[in-house]
């Protein structure tokens, strides 16, 4: 069928049309549906089916892109395809990390919609962050996550044909120039879109102005540009990630592209940074604060050093890529070299990690989109405290990032600029 934006009518109309639901909603069920997207892109139908005596039989989720940016309006066309690259991404993820990721149902390229599992018993994690909720399976998870999916999308594991081939199954140009666009450049000069708290005006005109922080940041673009080390998610923060007690799934994964592995280790790690920047107006309590707060720097050095530990255990077991492969290190003392060139390599991901990580830090406070944790302050001078230590934190995470060489480095960062 020819494509046309679905409401909470006429998605209703449109699902009973698909057969392979029939299961989950059955066609002669009572549907109703409600829109819950609150993203920046596309629109979101929760649809539940229950039978004429009230039992319940099913849902699912449907996700729709519009032809449009949805945060700025129709006055910014975008691209619809973007749902295909999430379909894509989600599917792979599904094969590299079972259960990790929503399960999909059905996908319709020419209405530029996925079908999927519904994940409400789930929350979206950065809102519970805020409130203080704790998720004991979350670093466990996301490392996992991570490690697999970047892992075995790499040259690191697949031959060059197979990498390229799946590459070229992700080229999303698109949605990569929003993220070259409002994450690396816009945010620090001149921009319609940008937006910040007044408070902070000096801050951001001192990044502006900043030779050194905006060299760093081109070159940290260029990799983001040029670096096709892995299948990236691209956009893993808090409000990509559903959890509760026992289980974690990530999702909108519609940035899907192949770059530079730290990008999404970055975004996890900064994302939870920032909800603990968050507290210093959110948690008025000190004790409680300061608790919260060191759990929430526990989850970035346990992600990262479960990370680094299953990054590895992968490589070493699994090294049928064409980067170094087994008879490259046939000689002796090849054993001790290849667990250097593995410990160099997780070395500088770490590095990017902060980079990529420091960058997002700074984009959240001065550019289109910020981030809830901060702006659900309601008070500017409060919210303007937080705010001001990630314009210190990322600064330095960008600009120290070649002199860090352990995870307690960019942590020490956070505690100098922002003492709990």
């Amino acid at each position: 069928m020819a494509y046309a934006a679905l409401d909470n009518s006429t998605v209703l109309d449109y699902l009973r049309t698909v057969t392979a639901l029939e299961a989950i909603l059955p066609r002669d069920a009572d549907l109703s549906a409600r829109e819950v997207g609150d993203g920046n892109l596309n629109q979101v139908f929760i649809v539940q089916s229950r039978s004429a005596d009230g039992t319940f039989n099913g849902s699912v989720v449907l996700k729709q892109a519009l032809p449009y940016l949805r945060v700025a309006g129709e006055s910014w066309p975008l691209t619809r395809e973007r749902m295909r690259f999430e379909t894509q991404a989600l599917m792979k993820h599904n094969e590299l990390a079972p259960g990790l990721a929503p399960q999909i149902y059905h996908f319709d390229n020419e209405m530029s919609l996925v079908v999927m599992e519904d994940l409400s018993a789930l929350e979206v994690m950065r809102r519970p962050l805020v409130a203080r909720k704790r998720f004991p399976r979350f670093a466990d998870d996301i490392s996992t996550f991570l490690a697999r999916t970047l892992f075995f999308t790499s040259d690191l594991y697949l031959t060059g044909l197979e990498k390229k081939e799946l590459q070229a199954t992700f080229i999303n140009p698109h949605l990569c120039k929003i993220q070259e666009d409002f994450v690396f450049t816009n945010p620090f000069m001149e921009s319609a879109e940008n937006h910040w708290n007044p408070l902070i005006d000096d801050e951001v005109q001192a990044v502006r102005r900043d030779t050194e922080l905006k060299l760093a940041i081109a070159e940290l673009k260029e990799g983001y540009m040029t670096r096709g080390q892995a299948l990236l998610h691209s956009d893993l923060h808090t409000g990509s990630i559903m959890a509760d007690a026992e289980q974690t799934r990530v999702i909108d994964p519609e940035f899907a592209f192949y770059g530079p592995m730290g990008f999404d280790i970055g975004a996890v790690l900064e994302n939870l940074v920032l909800n603990y920047l968050s507290h210093f107006a959110h948690t008025p309590d000190g004790a409680v604060r300061r608790e919260y707060q060191e759990y929430l720097l526990s989850l970035v050095r346990e992600i990262w050093l479960q990370f680094a530990r299953k990054f590895d255990e992968l490589w070493a077991n699994n090294n049928r890529g064409e980067l170094a492969p087994p008879k490259y290190w046939d000689f002796a003392g090849g054993e001790a070299a290849f667990t250097e060139f593995r410990r160099l390599y997780i070395a500088r991901l770490l590095q990017d990690t902060a980079g990529y990580g420091g960058c997002k830090y700074l984009r959240r406070m001065m550019g289109i989109v910020n981030v809830w944790d901060i702006n659900s302050i309601a008070d500017p001078e409060q919210r303007a405290i937080p705010e001001r230590y990630a314009v210190h934190i990322g600064r330095r995470w960008v600009l120290e990032r070649t002199r860090v060489t352990t995870i307690d480095d960019l942590i020490a960062i956070v505690r100098e600029e922002a003492p709990a």
